[in-house]
């Protein structure tokens, strides 16, 4: 996965490790990913980047909102 493709604060992802939809709200530290559901509330913790899929970027999340 080039870096590009690396999921960052705003995108709304799919997490393959739990299968659920979410968006990254943290990064830290470069190693744990912070997710919180698309809708609704709670939070949950990724440090498998790559199981991450980006879904809608965060430039197009902005624009949709």
């Amino acid at each position: 996965m080039s870096g590009a493709d690396t999921a960052w604060v705003g995108d709304l992802v799919y997490d393959e490790d739990t299968g659920r939809r979410g968006i990254v709200t943290d990064v830290r530290g470069g190693s744990m990913w912070v997710l919180r559901p698309e809708f609704g509330t709670g939070r949950w913790t990724s440090r498998a980047p790559e199981r991450l899929t980006v879904l809608i970027p965060r430039e197009r999340m902005s624009q949709e909102s």
